[in-house]
């Protein structure tokens, strides 16, 4: 949950001449429909509310929560709770793709908590080379792959939590 009232980390990242992050624009030039219609947001489409998908335009945008809860007439603690929310209803819907997508993956390989991430690699490529799926990557690469997409569920070597791994015909691995 965000429950801070600094800028979001996903600002335009572009520094000034002295290398400083920019500075946000100015809240009277930032044009929140204009920013939807631009995405092409649709609320009946999608899993975001208007204003969820309003509050999220406008920090990504580099405003802080302050400024728009006094521009929407709500609370600065309002507005983080409406990012905060938005934000797990995006991460759920990235989860539902990936679901979806690891459905119709001819690969599926399961890797229990306590797994060496050394044997990861022999594990996929058993699987692949069982459902004649090619998988180009070394096995040094894999691992990079695996540990990098497993986040917080991988540490230094050791699984923590069940990873799921699927490959798509194309050789497209995804970890869940």
């Amino acid at each position: 949950m965000v429950a801070d009232d600094a800028s979001p980390a996903s600002d335009d990242g572009e520094p000034d001449s002295a290398g400083q992050p920019a500075d946000p624009p100015d809240p009277e030039d930032v044009d929140a429909e204009a920013l939807l219609a631009h995405a092409g947001f649709d609320a009946d489409a999608g899993v975001l509310t208007e204003r969820q998908a309003e509050v999220l335009a406008l920090r990504e945008q580099g405003l802080r929560q302050a400024v728009i809860a006094e521009r929407l007439g709500t609370s600065r603690a309002n507005v983080s709770s409406v990012e905060a929310s938005a934000r797990d209803n995006v991460e759920r819907a990235r989860e539902t793709v990936a679901f979806a997508e690891a459905l119709s993956a001819p690969v599926h390989v399961e890797i229990p908590p306590g797994t060496d991430l050394y044997d990861a690699p022999k594990r996929v490529y058993d699987a692949c080379d069982a459902a004649g799926v090619k998988v180009n990557k070394t096995a040094p690469d894999l691992m990079k792959t695996i540990g990098d997409r497993a986040g917080d569920a991988v540490y230094g070597r050791e699984v923590r939590e069940q990873l799921y791994v699927t490959v798509g015909a194309d050789g497209q691995i995804r970890v869940r």
